[in-house]
């Protein structure tokens, strides 16, 4: 089989047909390889139309050299019977001088010529391939940041459902209403800070859960700020979190002589004000984590000062914590907030008791 030239025409089409797929490569992040891939295949299945469904049509498409080409091989016989499959020796010498009966040739077909079906087709397997390659490109990219803390550009806010959409490297995601910090007021051209819950691949493309409410949110901020989180010096025990009003966190450290707390508060409390500064403003209760449940407890119920906590069961757990009168109401917290967070942060149920045992009595 001799071999194809392009003409000159066809070499520039050909540039301007590989331009355009890296520059989609560019702006939609899709690998170029598997973009030749997809428009070989939506070739074939359209093109095949035309030759009764033989199989028989190539593309090839050579990055590094430029090629871009279109062929149907079809035999050389004395009698065509077949004209999908079969060439006539005098059509065929004139692709190919060297053409001889029972012999194939391949025959150059212009991706123009196709009939407005096969060219509509060709378009839509195309662009499905596209679309299943910008999904499969958006999971990887939010799987490689699951659980973690990402930057996001609000692009609008849903009139109907006040869901706010998001861009993230390009691409696009959903933070739902129910996921945002309440009285938070999201505006066009915001930068926030989200958390990947989860990333779940279902029938309708990538499923990607984000979050402004989630205590994940609150951890990977802190590791952010403080050095001796991302190193592991410190580590971060729990987080209890009611979004938009208040944190409590829980950090420890194995090293005796390094204070935890002090560390994520920063000098002058530089560190943890970043941290509330992001969050707008939200309070921030750090504590020091302790295996003793008595201690531990104690230092959940901050900023409330302590006089003693007694446990009165272990399964389920269950303590009672005595706290002075004038500390009562900080213990409880508005609405219950405070002791509630200390509850989840630890684990322990707790019922707060003023130190007299009289609730103002």
């Amino acid at each position: 089989m001799a071999k194809i030239k392009l003409t000159a025409k066809e070499k520039k089409d050909n540039k301007e047909f590989f331009e355009a797929l890296r520059q989609m490569e560019q702006e939609r992040g899709i690998p170029v390889e598997f973009l030749v891939e997809k428009v070989s295949e939506a070739i074939i299945v359209a093109a095949r139309k035309d030759f009764g469904n033989q199989d028989i049509v190539t593309c090839t498409i050579d990055l590094e050299k430029e090629i871009f080409m279109v062929t149907a091989r079809k035999e050389v016989v004395d009698v065509v019977e077949n004209p999908f499959t079969q060439i006539s020796k005098e059509d065929a010498v004139a692709i190919d001088s060297k053409a001889e009966v029972q012999g194939f040739v391949d025959v150059k077909i212009d991706p123009k010529n196709f009939g407005r079906f096969v060219a509509q087709n060709s378009k839509n397997n195309f662009r499905q391939g596209i679309r299943e390659a910008q999904k499969g490109h958006i999971l990887a990219e939010f799987q490689r940041h699951n659980k973690e803390l990402l930057t996001a550009v609000v692009e609008r806010i849903d009139p109907r459902t006040e869901n706010a959409i998001l861009t993230i490297g390009g691409n696009e995601a959903t933070l739902p209403k129910s996921e945002q910090v309440p009285d938070e007021v999201l505006r066009e051209g915001d930068h926030i800070k989200v958390y990947v819950v989860d990333v779940k691949e279902t029938d309708r493309g990538p499923r990607v859960m984000l979050s402004r409410t989630h205590p994940g949110l609150v951890k990977r901020l802190f590791e952010t700020e403080v050095p001796e989180i991302f190193d592991g010096t410190i580590e971060i025990k729990s987080v209890a979190r009611q979004a938009g009003s208040r944190t409590k966190i829980a950090v420890y450290s194995p090293n005796e002589e390094i204070d935890p707390v002090g560390a994520c508060i920063g000098p002058k409390g530089i560190r943890v004000n970043k941290i509330v500064d992001v969050l707008g403003g939200e309070k921030i209760d750090i504590v020091k984590y302790s295996e003793d449940p008595v201690a531990f407890v104690s230092e959940a119920l901050s900023p409330a000062r302590v006089v003693s906590v007694e446990i009165m069961s272990t399964e389920p757990k269950v303590c009672k914590a005595s706290v002075p009168e004038s500390q009562l109401s900080l213990a409880i917290g508005n609405k219950g907030q405070n002791v509630r967070l200390a509850a989840k942060l630890t684990g322990w149920k707790i019922d707060i008791h003023p130190e007299s045992g009289f609730f103002g009595e």
